[in-house]
């Protein structure tokens, strides 16, 4: 549920130093436009994580329907960027009143991994499945339910389980394949695996680029053959794939198992 991605192809470079100047600007597109650059070049400066930071608490920059577009963008840089002294900020932002602000913090937190966003992730199901229903006259639902789960399973919150299972049931297919991903993260049981691999089968384009992606990131290896047989664009099943290997691999220094080389060799017939 993800907003349409901005499209800054046509708009001026800038340097590392003009970006971070630019997110005090009195402009605010280019103060929208420098937070997206500095994730996008994943400028590790001091100065610019501290100016993103920053903008996580924006107040100007604001829609006639209440959003906070900068700290959208600033929330999803600061994941990119890697650096846990953000994630205090992005802990508060689970509490903002911007849906998509919310689901740019639940995904920065899943990138950055610390486990000390759990409690304010777990909050944002307390609900359950009861209240998982569309917001009126909305394009979401009342809680990024999908992120949030996703982090909850990256960041191995084992005590999300009993919170995501009913989750399995959501009506909504994207809702399901997410809690399906968590619980095979959380549980290690293969059947959750399964579930995903049997969803590759079934809906529209969009939806088998969603799964696709959920069986990437829990590096399904089974899904390999179904992955690369999928009615979706290779780019997509590239992807899978690689996440897949990365899975296999991780750190290893060690010859290639054969179970990677047979990944990389679906990846070849792909290319």
């Amino acid at each position: 549920m993800l907003e349409p991605s901005e499209d800054y192809s046509t708009a001026e470079p800038l340097t590392e130093e003009q970006a971070i100047a630019n997110l005090q600007s009195e402009d605010l597109s280019l103060r929208y436009y420098a937070a997206w650059w500095l994730g996008k070049d994943r400028t590790h400066n001091p100065r610019a994580i501290a100016g993103l930071i920053a903008a996580l608490e924006d107040e100007a920059d604001r829609t006639e329907l209440g959003g906070y577009p900068l700290r959208r963008n600033a929330a999803r840089a600061l994941g990119k960027l890697g650096d846990r002294s953000a994630v205090p900020g992005l802990i508060r932002c689970l509490d903002c009143p911007d849906f998509y602000v919310r689901e740019a913090a639940a995904q920065s937190l899943e990138l950055l991994r610390d486990s000390s966003a759990a409690p304010a992730l777990l909050r944002l199901l307390a609900g359950g499945i009861a209240a998982a229903i569309p917001v009126p006259g909305r394009p979401h639902l009342a809680e990024p339910y999908e992120a949030v789960m996703e982090a909850l399973g990256t960041l191995k919150v084992t005590e999300a389980v009993p919170f995501i299972e009913p989750f399995l049931k959501h009506p909504i297919p994207r809702v399901q394949y997410a809690a399906t991903r968590a619980m095979y993260q959380l549980t290690g049981d293969k059947t959750y695996g399964q579930r995903l691999v049997q969803a590759l089968e079934q809906g529209d384009v969009k939806l088998k680029r969603v799964v696709l992606a959920d069986l990437g990131a829990i590096g399904y290896l089974p899904a390999a053959d179904a992955i690369a047989d999928c009615s979706a664009e290779n780019s997509f099943k590239l992807l899978a794939l690689k996440g897949l290997i990365e899975s296999v691999v991780g750190n290893q220094t060690e010859p290639l198992i054969p179970d990677a080389v047979r990944v990389l060799n679906l990846m070849d017939t792909l290319l």
